[in-house]
Order: C-alpha cells, then sequence, then structure tokens
C-alpha cells in the first residue's frame, strides 16, 4: 500500500532544471598547496585587511551618512556598543559540553565595538573590546573538544584583531595574536581536534571559515600555518557546500541555512578580501540559487517553514544581501526590510548572541532593501534528499495562501520524524505550524542520547522530534521508521492545479 501525503495551492509555471554549467564543471576547486603559498607571501602586512580595507574603512562613514537605511543599522549598532561597555567580558563557563554560547557573544561583542569604533573613532569601543579580547586570551582553551566552539571564538577574535589593529596597544596585539594561533588556527593542524575538516554540514562551513579569519588576521606571524589552514579549506569545504545543488535548498532547514551559509559567505569574502580570489568556491552547484531559500521558505506571515531542528522566527539574514549583490538578484531581499524594522525596534540586550552578524549589513547591504521586481516562483521544490516543496497564491499580498511540504528522511541532519508534514499560512496567520527543535542541553543534561538517530534513539522520545508533534499521520500510536525515506514524487506549477505529493510508504 502507497501512503502518499500532497499538497495543492495555486498559480505560474517554475522553469525546468538545467544541466550542470561549465562553471560548475570546474568544481571542486583544484588549488594546490604551492598556489596558495605563493599568494599568502604576497598578502600586504597592513591592517584592516579582513573583510574589507583600509580604504573602505575610511570610505565607510560616508557610505552611512549618504543613506538613510545604512545609518539607522549603524545608530543601532553603536547603541548596542554603548550598552556593552559595561558588561563584563564572557568567563570561560560551558553549558554542558559547549562553550559555544560563550563564543557567540564574543562574536556579537567585538563585532559590534569593532564596527561601532570604524564608525565613530571612539576609543571606548577599542578599550571594551580589547579588555574582551584579553580575558578570553587568557582562557585554558578555547573548548576544541566541540570545535564550534573554538571556530566562532576564533573568528571574533580575528576580526578584533585586525579592525582596531591601529589602536591596540603592542601588549594587547601579543597576547591576542598568540591566543589566535595556539588555541585556534594551530589546534587542528595537529593530530587531535580536526575530525570536523571533512565534514558534510554546517560544522565544515562554520569551522573553516573560522581558522581561515585566524589564519589571515596573523598570517605574518605563521605563513605555513595561514596556508596550509586555507588550502585544507578550499579542498574541504566542498564537502559542506554539496548541500546546495541542484536548486539552493538546504537540507538542515532555515535556521541552520542561516548558520552554516553565514559563515559559507564569510569564508569566501574573507578570501577576495585578502587573497582577492575565493578559488572558485562559489561555483559549488546550487550556491548560485541559495540566496533566494530564505524567501521561499517564509510565508505571508513572517513565520519560516521551520523544518528539522530550526525556529520559525527569520531575523535580518546579512548573508541574503551578499548573495542579493553578488548575483544581481534584489528580489531575494523579500522580507529583509520587514525584519529590519523590527530589530530597529528591539530593545538592546547587551549580554545576549542573538544577532551577532547585524554589522555585517554595513557591509553587504550596499544596494539598500529594495527588491525591485520579483522573479522568484509561487511553486518551487527542491529536488534534494532531502526534499521540500513551497506553495503560495502570490508575492506581494499579506493575505495570500502559503503551504510548505517536506519529505526526506528522519536520520537526515537535524531530522525530526516530520516527513509529510505541512505549514499552512492564509490571510496573514500561520495556521499550521511546526513547534521546532528543543534545546539542546535541556536534554543531554538529563543523560540522553540526542545525537543517535537510530530507531531506539532518545532523540524520537522527545516530543518535539517525533512523528506525534508534526502536521503528519500517526497509525496506531507508532513513530515514523527512522531509516526511512519519502521522496517528492509529483510536483506541478501548473496554474490549473498546482500541487506535491509525497510518498511516504518507507517511513511507515
Amino acid at each position: 500500500m502507497k501512503i502518499l501525503s500532497g499538497i495543492g495551492s495555486l498559480l505560474i509555471l517554475l522553469g525546468a532544471a538545467s544541466g550542470p554549467s561549465a562553471e560548475e564543471s570546474r568544481f571542486p576547486p583544484k588549488a594546490s598547496a604551492e598556489e596558495v603559498r605563493n599568494l599568502i607571501d604576497r598578502v600586504s602586512v597592513s591592517h584592516p585587511r579582513l573583510l574589507l580595507g583600509a580604504d573602505e574603512a575610511r570610505q565607510l562613514r560616508g557610505r552611512v551618512e549618504a543613506d538613510v537605511e545604512l545609518a539607522a543599522i549603524a545608530a543601532v549598532v553603536c547603541r548596542d556598543a554603548d550598552a556593552m561597555l559595561a558588561v563584563p567580558p564572557v568567563p570561560r563557563e560551558l553549558e554542558g559540553r559547549r562553550l559555544l554560547g560563550q563564543s557567540r557573544r564574543a562574536v556579537r561583542r567585538i563585532l559590534t565595538l569593532a564596527m561601532a569604533h570604524l564608525l565613530t573613532g571612539q576609543e571606548q569601543y577599542v578599550a571594551r573590546a580589547a579588555t574582551e579580547m584579553r580575558a578570553i586570551a587568557a582562557f585554558s582553551d578555547w573548548n576544541p573538544a566541540h570545535y564550534l566552539d573554538v571556530a566562532e571564538m576564533t573568528f571574533a577574535m580575528a576580526i578584533g584583531y585586525d579592525w582596531l589593529f591601529d589602536s591596540l596597544d603592542e601588549k594587547t596585539r601579543a597576547a591576542v595574536r598568540e591566543a589566535i594561533l595556539t588555541k585556534g588556527v594551530r589546534v587542528p593542524l595537529g593530530k587531535k581536534n580536526n575530525g570536523w575538516t571533512r565534514a558534510t554540514n554546517n560544522w565544515g562551513q562554520v569551522c573553516h571559515a573560522g581558522m581561515v579569519a585566524g589564519a589571515l588576521a596573523v598570517l605574518e606571524s605563521d605563513r605555513d600555518a595561514a596556508a596550509s589552514t586555507i588550502h585544507r579549506a578550499i579542498a574541504n569545504v566542498p564537502r559542506s557546500m554539496a548541500s546546495y545543488a541542484p536548486r539552493g535548498s538546504y537540507p538542515e532547514g532555515p535556521s541552520y541555512w542561516s548558520y552554516g551559509t553565514t559563515y559559507n559567505v564569510l569564508l569566501l569574502a574573507l578570501l577576495e578580501s585578502v587573497l582577492e580570489t575565493d578559488f572558485g568556491l562559489e561555483q559549488a552547484p546550487g550556491f548560485d540559487q541559495t540566496g533566494a531559500y530564505p524567501a521561499l521558505m517564509t510565508g505571508p506571515s513572517g513565520y519560516a517553514f521551520n523544518y528539522a531542528d530550526g525556529g520559525f522566527r527569520r531575523g535580518v539574514e546579512p548573508a541574503v544581501h551578499w548573495f542579493a549583490s553578488h548575483f544581481h538578484r534584489p528580489d531575494w531581499r523579500i522580507g529583509e526590510k520587514e525584519s529590519l524594522q523590527q530589530r530597529l525596534s528591539e530593545k538592546t540586550d547587551p549580554t545576549s548572541d542573538s544577532g551577532r552578524f547585524f554589522p555585517l549589513l554595513l557591509l553587504w547591504a550596499k544596494e539598500g532593501f529594495a527588491t525591485g521586481a520579483v522573479h522568484l516562483p509561487l511553486h518551487w521544490t527542491s529536488g534534494d534528499a532531502t526534499p521540500v516543496a513551497v506553495h503560495r497564491s502570490g508575492w506581494e499580498r499579506d493575505d495570500a495562501v502559503f503551504a510548505g511540504l517536506k519529505g526526506g528522511s528522519p536520520s537526515g541532519p537535524h531530522g525530526h520524524m516530520d516527513i509529510g508534514s505541512f505549514v499552512l499560512d492564509a490571510d496573514g496567520v500561520r495556521w499550521a505550524a511546526d513547534l521546532g527543535a528543543e534545546k539542546y542541553h535541556r536534554i543531554e543534561s538529563r543523560g540522553m542520547n540526542f545525537w543517535s538517530m537510530k530507531q531506539d534513539s532518545d532523540r524520537w522520545r522527545v516530543f518535539r522530534q517525533s512523528s506525534l508533534s508534526h502536521n503528519t499521520l500517526v497509525i496506531g500510536g507508532a513513530l515514523q521508521r527512522a531509516a526511512g525515506h519519502a521522496g517528492i514524487v509529483r510536483f506541478s506549477a501548473s496554474p490549473e492545479f498546482p500541487h506535491s505529493v509525497v510518498d511516504m510508504s518507507d517511513v511507515y
């Protein structure tokens, strides 16, 4: 017996997928270690160089003063920085096995304070960032057992070191530089703490980007380590970038798209800003389409189709602006203006790690928030191993109908037993919702094995992860089959009857 789940909607035809382009055939990059080292040896010793050079740093204030939206963003950055002045530095306190919360607070604080200094020249921001960086440099380590923690901390320290270099005293520079090398860049060059290097999920994107940021910030002190770090990233991050094929979707859902893709963009932007090449990484199949993914996954309610371990709230996405500019698709910015207005109205919490990449808007939102004519499809399916389909009645109307449907496997990346589950918006309201992810530490602290995808795993005892919490079939109270896989077997964008059908037989 076939078990099918289907969803229908309205209007417009989606173009057929094309075969691999000439650019895709040159992916993944084949840069040699010698080629990378030659580029490293030619890098100027001046600062700043990460994401922006000295000329762009000098021009930043003028660009902000000439643009109302950028000026509003800059005002929030400075407001946030002011609120951070009296907050003590992050301590080395783990939550369970993770230092990740503190690493993310460090990213938010140092990126915000350093950007505020570039905008105003005020030394109080340098002094506060230096206090933060000296405290972090004094940690015994940055928790390499959970390497995301090291990666984000290294990125934070690299930005602070590079952007504030000329204003830091030599003692602080030396302490931060040594910490970046010994607690970040050089750690995975040994025989331990480098299992992430061949990751196929967001770990590869985040960790390679963090290490490259650190290596490029202090490359004068260890060009061999810099060359090895960059060559390793070029060779391995394509494993994670393979997730974007064929149409720019992301198997871990919109929340993890934000995390992994922001660091993926940072990796490319870091390489471009310092070495003047991304070695062809942007030619990964589907990467030139993934800038549309947040818009496609967001309903007219403003909520995301939050499958897998994700939340439904959408914040400002600086990476979307990078994609929109880079691939000349202003319509990918749909939803960004509304998210910005929400962010501008929020009160500042200087202890939070939320919205840590917000200052990057000042670098990547150069073309504003206008979307122009919308060329996004009303009906779309991802065509990958974690297939999703979305249908909507319009892009311009708040009362549009929107539906999202998911196939795939519970054992997929950050997977739930949500096969056949759907969300539904109408009249600006989300009527059929997904509860989203459970907090990881809350489950791990109970001694539960949350990360096994086997049928008898504790993961499926958690209500939010099981099929009992999703908008899908439950037969006789049984859970879905964790090893099963459901494909989208029919998809139509025909105006007469747009629809999608998932064959769920294998998960029951």
